[in-house]
């Protein structure tokens, strides 16, 4: 008996595990920013790139109609049955809790019976179109990690545009059309997600997959992100590394996943046919009953936290950046240009922390830890702050920079940064020949934000 169930037991974890190896965490990394580590000098901090967790971001969306009065129930009227399209003897109206349908079912709990959902008046000005224009807005930037799903209690839409924004809808761009027939509707040639390569990823199509009138059946909608990162990460996206390395060096692609809004573009409703039934004019209507939209807070690889405050998100930003988006520097962190963390290298990143401003040497920041001595920043790593970097914190005086945490000094001259010539430590100083060659006072400046900026968040 124990035996039998010992084999269950292991039949049922093979076979989760199996499961599970098919759905990875996609973005299941760079969840620290900072962790202490030790050295011949003590402890100091080892700065990583890190972001947020994603999460279901339409608990925190806006959702707005246009036309405003686009809803059903006010006036009430009736509409045809979703299984049914002659039985045309249900009702909307407003006024009354159980046969209302106003927008905020789009985003309740599923799963209830009857089900909830959204609808719109019924094509009862034909010809005149029917469209609809559904905005979800976060007033923050999201960088989306799952497939766009929307599902339709009414026929999928003979015509739809699924659109985005990158600057909180001052601008759109169209993220993918939806047909019955794309030549026809938007003059484009049907393809699908399956079609494109890592090179046409960014390319916008036109699919008639999604489109199939009027059928209690087919209800869902998708605008297919991981199949695009599949692209680069392979069909069961193990190799993340590929991915993080592509998002990091194109920015077309690292935008391409990025909004601030997204828009819902209903154009034609469901008609099942290739004519219009004008006797029948209150079978044809949209309706929605659920849409999912998984994110995270973009926060420029500087944070793990977004916390909703005053109805909108912020990060919560380290690396002693700031913003929204933690998309600048700190006051008093200001030593050298803001910058975005990278992924690379694999797999904790580099987290550009923000170093001090000039302005803040008067009043040095007080260091509550065991912190290295200057020198001890030959041996720091690649994440932490660097003592030269051959872009603002150059080697002087021909000296050249190893690894950015060190400059190697031509042999008169030495210092930090190579900004002191060797002979001022000698008794009698430099002679007349060595003054000629002597440089003004040297930036040791940069080299002491460098070390401050070893300090925590």
């Amino acid at each position: 008996m124990y035996l039998s169930r010992f084999l269950s037991l292991h039949a049922l974890w093979v076979t989760v595990s199996s499961v599970m190896q098919h759905y990875p965490s996609v973005w299941g990394h760079y969840d620290v920013c900072k962790t202490q580590i030790y050295t011949e000098e003590g402890k100091v901090w080892d700065y990583m790139a890190c972001q947020p967790e994603a999460r279901d971001m339409i608990k925190y969306v806006k959702v707005t109609l246009d036309p405003p009065d686009i809803t059903c129930g006010d006036p009430p009227e009736t509409f045809c049955a979703m299984g049914n399209p002659y039985m045309c003897n249900n009702e909307c109206d407003a006024s009354t809790q159980e046969l209302a349908h106003p927008p905020e079912l789009m985003f309740d709990l599923e799963g209830r019976h009857p089900s909830t959902f959204w609808q719109s008046t019924t094509w009862k000005d034909y010809p005149k179109p029917l469209h609809v224009n559904i905005t979800l807005s976060w007033n923050k930037t999201i960088e989306l990690t799952d497939n766009i799903v929307i599902t339709f209690e009414s026929g999928r839409p003979d015509q739809m545009i699924l659109e985005k924004s990158l600057d909180y809808g001052r601008t759109w761009q169209p993220y993918q059309y939806y047909a019955t027939d794309c030549l026809d509707a938007f003059h484009m040639d049907p393809k699908s997600v399956r079609d494109l390569s890592q090179h046409t990823v960014l390319e916008i199509i036109c699919t008639e997959e999604y489109s199939t009138g009027y059928m209690t059946n087919s209800k869902i909608i998708h605008f297919e992100i991981k199949d695009r990162f599949a692209f680069f990460a392979g069909p069961r996206l193990h190799n993340m590394a590929s991915l993080y390395g592509q998002l990091d060096t194109t920015k077309k692609l690292r935008d391409f996943f990025t909004i601030t809004d997204l828009r819902i573009r209903l154009l034609r409703p469901a008609t099942g046919e290739i004519y219009v039934d004008e006797q029948h004019l209150a079978r044809y209507f949209y309706a929605i009953s659920d849409i999912r939209v998984y994110g995270r807070c973009k926060c420029n690889l500087h944070a793990t936290g977004c916390k909703e405050e005053n109805k909108r998100l912020l990060c919560e930003c380290e690396h002693n950046t700031t913003g929204p988006d933690c998309g600048k520097c700190k006051k008093n962190y200001q030593g050298r240009p803001w910058s975005p963390g990278s992924y690379l290298p694999i797999p904790k990143g580099t987290a550009n922390i923000c170093i001090p401003s000039i302005s803040s040497i008067g009043n040095p920041p007080k260091f509550d830890r065991i912190w290295p001595n200057i020198s001890s920043l030959e041996v720091s790593k690649p994440n932490q702050a660097n003592v030269c970097d051959n872009e603002l914190l150059h080697c002087q005086n021909g000296g050249t920079c190893i690894n950015n945490v060190r400059c190697q000094c031509p042999p008169a001259y030495t210092g930090i940064l190579c900004e002191k010539l060797k002979c001022e430590r000698e008794p009698g100083g430099c002679g007349q020949s060595s003054a000629r060659g002597r440089p003004g006072p040297g930036p040791l400046l940069p080299a002491l934000l460098a070390a401050w900026a070893l300090r925590g968040c």
